[in-house]
């Protein structure tokens, strides 16, 4: 059986760099975007240079028709969906009471309700092979909270709260569900901090440097091929927070 990744929001960061790694381990892999076209289709163009099978496809996850018309592409020019990394996410910095309505509804939409959309669109195939895997990308502030992150970091909770619960809803199906949490890796999503406070917080690191896109892949890698773990949260921070 073809083994078949979809990575939502890949075309850059730990997105790109997991979609990449799964593509060069064997798997099919769909690159799923929303705004960077081209950053997507390079991504596909280096792979299949590579000997990969890759395609990519534009979808908004908060959009369930959207996620399903892309999940109907992926399964008629690679097959069934066999590996889902919900990825896929968005965040504002902002004081609570700052905070709109739509700001609220769109990270939401984003971040817990694309979990929710690209998962029920899979789940079916998954369900009938008795076989599968979802994993979810949180962060460290889903666990441990941040300020200025009142939303993202409800958001990231949630997703944990849905891999658990999913993991215990599937396992007698054979399905495998888990979540990595990343600490502050080092891609585009972090610049709106500058100079000075990454330079700060670089210094708490106990390592002294951020994580990489490609660490945090390497983790996803190895919960898709770890048979007997479901339901857990890994953290990829480096010891930042014990």
């Amino acid at each position: 059986m073809t083994k078949v990744a979809l990575v939502t929001g890949s075309s850059r960061g730990i997105g790109a760099a997991t979609a990449a790694l799964l593509a060069r381990k064997g798997y099919a892999v769909c690159i799923n975007y929303l705004e960077q076209r081209e950053k997507a289709e390079a991504l596909v163009a280096g792979l299949r240079e590579e000997q990969c099978i890759a395609m990519c496809q534009q979808a908004d996850v908060a959009d369930r028709a959207q996620v399903n018309a892309m999940v109907r592409k992926i399964e008629d020019e690679l097959g069934p969906v066999t590996l889902l990394v919900n990825n896929a996410g968005i965040a504002r910095q902002q004081q609570f009471q700052d905070v709109k309505p739509e700001t609220l509804q769109r990270i939401f939409a984003v971040n817990v309700g694309g979990c929710f959309h690209c998962s029920q669109a899979v789940i079916g195939p998954m369900l009938h092979a008795h076989s599968g895997c979802i994993i979810n990308i949180s962060s460290i502030w889903g666990s441990h909270g941040a300020s200025c992150e009142s939303v993202y970091s409800s958001t990231k909770h949630a997703i944990i709260g849905l891999t658990r619960s999913l993991a215990a809803e599937f396992a007698q199906s054979g399905i495998r569900v888990n979540c990595v949490a990343p600490g502050v890796i080092d891609t585009d999503m972090i610049q709106v901090l500058g100079p000075e406070t990454l330079e700060l917080l670089r210094g708490e690191m106990p390592f002294r440097r951020f994580g990489t896109p490609e660490e945090v892949a390497e983790s996803v890698w190895h919960l898709a091929e770890a048979d007997y773990i479901t339901g857990q949260v890994l953290t990829v921070d480096g010891g930042f927070l014990f």
